[in-house]
């Protein structure tokens, strides 16, 4: 198990700095520093002047790879890749456009984040998970077709309308909690309910009907009908062969989704006022504060591939047929 892990990681560096890359490329080769001081300080009427003095504010005057003018190591190390991209491995992120250090930004932007997505991520797992075998122990039944109806027109639904109809019904109309906004201390329930409440409806109907699919090919096959021979329950069958024998399907979309919560929602966050990654990340595009984006698109591959390793390593927790030699 710790070679297989190693083995991993190892894999995972190379994929990591392809990514670093490709994100370099994307904005110092696609997009060069000229356009990015262009669209910071307006497209029209900018000198040449004033665009050298953006570059030279935020380094962006340096040679991209490789330094001619410099001797030794600073060949490399006074150059845009080291300083704005290599340094990320360091956990070096530099500074936002307005002067924050974003690392600490991070940091301190995670705890909102991961108050809202992790109870939303347990709870809605629970939900969906107890919603589909119910499905699934009342297959071909009235319960069975009106509960997929009713995943289905969920589905159908878009987020930012459970966001926009929450909002209105519980803070505007019953007053039942704040309609946005967020408290660091013990009343941060109050601005977290209705995000939390909205995160696990609005994810029940692509979830319970997904892992319903699972259940019912699981309740096919020929372990379970022995299990039934031998004089065991449906709800026993159920609950102590379906469900663990169905795991894997399930912790390959659940492991996956673990690293998305450190990332935060995108939209929540920005409706509900929440002061997490996901809204630093929107902010940070509307204002077009490229170190920050770099950093969020570095730190999202990194916890992509952990949740991928994580995945691996958790199939062999529930399922006693795979050993990594």
């Amino acid at each position: 198990m710790l070679a297989y892990i190693v083995r991993r990681l190892l894999y995972a560096i190379p994929i990591l700095i392809g990514v670093n890359l490709i994100t370099f490329a994307l904005f110092f080769v696609v997009n060069t520093p000229d356009d990015m001081a262009r669209m910071q300080l307006g497209v029209k009427r900018v000198t040449p002047e004033a665009i050298d003095k953006w570059k030279a504010e935020r380094g962006y005057d340096k040679p991209l790879f490789w330094n001619g003018e410099t001797a030794g190591a600073g060949k490399v190390t006074e150059t845009i890749f080291f300083q704005k991209s290599a340094l990320m491995f360091a956990g070096d992120f530099g500074r936002a456009e307005d002067g924050r250090d974003i690392a600490r930004e991070i940091r301190t932007r995670m705890v909102p984040s991961l108050a809202i997505a992790l109870p939303t991520f347990l709870l809605g797992l629970f939900v969906t998970v107890s919603f589909a075998l119910l499905l699934a122990f009342f297959r071909a039944t009235a319960f069975d077709f009106w509960g997929v109806v009713a995943c289905v027109a969920m589905m159908s639904i878009s987020g930012l309308f459970y966001i926009i109809g929450g909002q209105y019904l519980f803070s505007k109309m019953f007053r039942l909690v704040p309609i946005s906004g967020y408290s660091g201390d013990l009343d941060a329930w109050r601005f977290l309910l209705l995000p939390v409440l909205i995160g696990v409806v609005s994810g029940i109907g692509a979830s319970a009907r997904w892992y319903r699919t699972i259940f019912l090919e699981e309740i096919g096959k020929d372990y379970v009908r022995t299990a039934r021979a031998k004089g065991l329950s449906d709800l026993r069958v159920m609950f102590g062969h379906v469900l663990r024998n169905a795991m894997i399907p399930i912790l390959t979309g659940v492991v996956v989704v673990i690293p998305l919560l450190f990332m935060g929602s995108l939209l929540t966050e920005s409706f509900f006022g929440i002061p997490g990654l996901g809204s630093y990340t929107i902010d940070a595009i509307n204002a077009q504060d490229f170190a920050v984006v770099r950093a969020m698109v570095f730190i999202g591959s990194v916890l992509y591939i952990v949740g991928l390793i994580l995945t691996d390593i958790s199939y062999t927790l529930v399922d006693p047929r795979i050993r990594f030699e």
